[in-house]
């Protein structure tokens, strides 16, 4: 089978949840003996992730602009387009902005699957018009896909009460069990010790609510305690700026972003994992802290609310006088490590599930 994926900005090495998804899920699809190729946005390739193949997925880099406006929807056409001249036989569109594409795709005669990483349109980052195209890609995914996979019933939810889709595949992000990791020379140069920080991983951008975490950890006022937070901004704006000139007042680390090593050494040492946001698809952050038995700490938003966590994880979105005081209640505790049972998010059995769901559209099982 002939499988070619967009909607994502690429693989390997490239930051996002729908990126993170795909770098776990093509890879396994392909060792189960399917030709993969992933259609990756230009802007995003440096000499750091330069391959044509990675782990036996075809990389095919496309035109797109550096502008989170245009970005998407123009690369996506373009390999709307490519995916035509490869002859795909499944052409796999990721998230609601690409999925507006999802009806040429259709009339170009191909298979088309999409896969719903959550209405996006709720992210503080897009303008009035932008939010338009992510309905509109939403709708357009929903009613005109082959299948539609939802990464969380919240999503499969939605999509039943807006436009009467019931028959959504509900395949959940996964997470891989971490490597155990002996050194700690890298939290060292930042000048933290095992067990003695809290840690937060995430894009810098307004739904992710580190505005919040960093005034609840001014709050707080802990001295025995520091605050990393891991990431930073795709595109550099007032928000991300302001965020790192507020968090240095409080002595805040900001890593950057990090992979591999780096980021398994802050998550074996970490005492705590927050994750204050007010947007969420399924997240993938949450899911790796779980793996690397973290307690944690999670806005009380439905994306966030698995099963698999307790009441006194939550805390109310945007509520920082709670949050500050979930994070003293937490430190004091001192829960981690934790166990979680993370059967459901196992990648093996999601790149299984997914190929079912191929092979059911090219039988016009749908």
């Amino acid at each position: 089978m002939k499988i070619v994926v967009t909607g994502t900005r690429g693989i390997p090495d490239i930051s996002g949840g729908v990126e993170t998804h795909c770098e776990n899920l093509y890879p396994r699809i392909a060792a189960m003996g399917h030709d993969v190729t992933v259609l990756r946005r230009s802007c995003y390739v440096t000499d750091n992730n330069r391959v044509d193949e990675y782990k036996g997925v075809h990389i095919s880099d496309i035109y797109a602009p550096r502008k989170k406006s245009f970005e998407a929807i123009v690369h996506t056409f373009l390999a709307v387009v490519k995916a035509k001249r490869l002859h795909a036989d499944v052409l796999h569109v990721h998230a609601i902005g690409p999925s507006i594409m999802v009806p040429f795709g259709r009339m170009l005669g191909m298979k088309v699957v999409s896969t719903n990483h959550g209405p996006d349109y709720d992210r503080g980052k897009w303008g009035r018009l932008a939010k338009m195209v992510l309905t509109t890609g939403e709708r357009f995914g929903t009613r005109y896909s082959n299948r539609v996979i939802v990464i969380s019933q919240v999503i499969a939810d939605i999509l039943r009460n807006k436009y009467g889709r019931n028959d959504t595949d509900l395949i959940y992000n996964g997470v891989n069990t971490p490597a155990e990791s002996t050194s700690t020379d890298y939290i060292k140069s930042l000048g933290l010790k095992p067990g003695e920080y809290v840690l937060a991983v995430g894009r810098f951008v307004k739904e992710k609510g580190f505005h919040d975490l960093i005034e609840a950890w001014r709050r707080l006022g802990r001295t025995d305690m520091k605050l990393v937070i891991a990431g930073d901004s795709d595109h550099p704006d007032s928000y991300s700026e302001q965020l790192k000139r507020t968090g240095a007042e409080v002595g805040v680390i900001f890593t950057g972003y990090i992979k591999g090593e780096k980021l398994n050494q802050l998550c074996h040492n970490a005492a705590l994992f927050v994750l204050p946001s007010y947007h969420e698809g399924l997240p993938i952050a949450l899911l790796e802290a779980m793996s690397y038995r973290l307690d944690v700490l999670v806005s009380d938003i439905p994306a966030n609310t698995l099963k698999e966590l307790e009441a006194d994880d939550f805390f109310p979105v945007g509520d920082v006088d709670a949050l500050a005081a979930a994070i003293d209640r937490k430190l004091s505790r001192r829960a981690t490590p934790r166990t979680y049972d993370l059967t459901d998010y196992n990648w093996d059995n999601i790149a299984r599930a997914t190929v079912k769901v191929y092979e059911e559209v090219l039988n016009n099982k749908q």
